[in-house]
């Protein structure tokens, strides 16, 4: 299919190789993109202002694919750059996706997964959540990913903190615990998610580890405490995923977590499904951006 161009929003963006399957399920380059732009408006409040890092998968998910923080420069003028951690060279600019049309952009060269920093580029030492990344060992899968995110809930009701789930969009879960408060730092945010995942490990000790090391993974749930660096990014809420089908890293309800949790349903979206979900309820993870919390002081 010949490349065409496209207005949105009075940008002006030419698309190329629409009809390229990317995933093995048949779904193609055009498709992606469609995605990307219907899932725009609930997907940017998450993703502005930050310096994100593309993975990009132009031969498809069945390739390796390769990250891409460095902004390419070949951009077009108006998609954005933020400066944020960089190389021994300094700083790095990254692309930042303010706008539907920078997400459609993205699309058309088959970024299809947007990692996000924890903070946002005008102010890289304040994170504005703290994220719980539950990653299964197998055979462990999400659902025991979920008993482990109840078992958080426990924690952090107990000192006074909400958080939010949301799928992977490949094997695992997350929860985000929403700071918005110029206090918070990385550092805290690393200490209390291991303090946490240490007291789920003592109440579940063959099922959770705190444990990078792989050897200690398997049919456990590594809560990786450590996706709270200052350098890492974790996947983005409504990014797709390289995965065979077009899944996406989805917010979900408490409720859900609970029946997941009880073997009722699966916690696992395709692009579409995704879309339909917002249809019906809007962002699940809007609190996310709003809500403001204070961890607690240690001692």
């Amino acid at each position: 299919m010949a490349g065409v161009d496209v207005e949105i929003e009075g940008r002006t963006i030419s698309l190329s190789n629409l009809d390229k399957v990317l995933y093995p399920s048949g779904f193609t380059k055009s498709q992606v993109i469609d995605y990307m732009a219907r899932i725009a408006p609930v997907a940017i409040p998450h993703l502005t202002g930050r310096a994100l890092t593309f993975k990009r998968f132009p031969d498809g998910t069945e390739t390796n694919g390769f990250f891409e923080k460095r902004c390419p420069g070949h951009r077009p003028p108006w998609v954005d750059v933020a400066l944020g951690p960089g190389d021994r060279k300094g700083g790095i600019e990254y692309c930042r996706i303010d706008e539907t049309a920078a997400m459609v952009w993205a699309g058309n060269m088959a970024a299809l997964e947007l990692h996000a920093p924890m903070a946002c580029a005008d102010d890289l030492d304040v994170p504005r959540a703290l994220v719980f990344d539950f990653d299964p060992g197998a055979p462990a899968a999400i659902a025991e990913c979920c008993t482990v995110a109840l078992g958080v809930r426990e924690v952090l009701d107990s000192v006074g903190l909400q958080g939010w789930c949301k799928t992977s969009g490949s094997k695992g879960l997350q929860m985000y615990v929403p700071l918005n408060t110029p206090s918070a730092t990385h550092e805290a945010a690393a200490d209390f998610a291991l303090a946490v995942g240490q007291v789920m490990e003592r109440q579940l000790p063959k099922q959770v580890t705190t444990i990078m090391a792989k050897a200690e993974r398997p049919g456990k749930i590594f809560v990786d405490w450590s996706q709270n660096a200052f350098h890492k990014t974790t996947i983005a809420p409504y990014s797709l995923r390289a995965r065979p089908e077009p899944t996406v890293s989805t917010p979900v309800t408490w409720d859900e977590v609970e029946s997941c949790a009880d073997g009722d349903i699966e916690l696992r979206f395709t692009s579409d499904q995704v879309l339909e979900r917002v249809d019906a309820h809007g962002d699940l993870f809007e609190p996310v951006l709003t809500v403001e919390q204070e961890l607690p002081t240690p001692g």
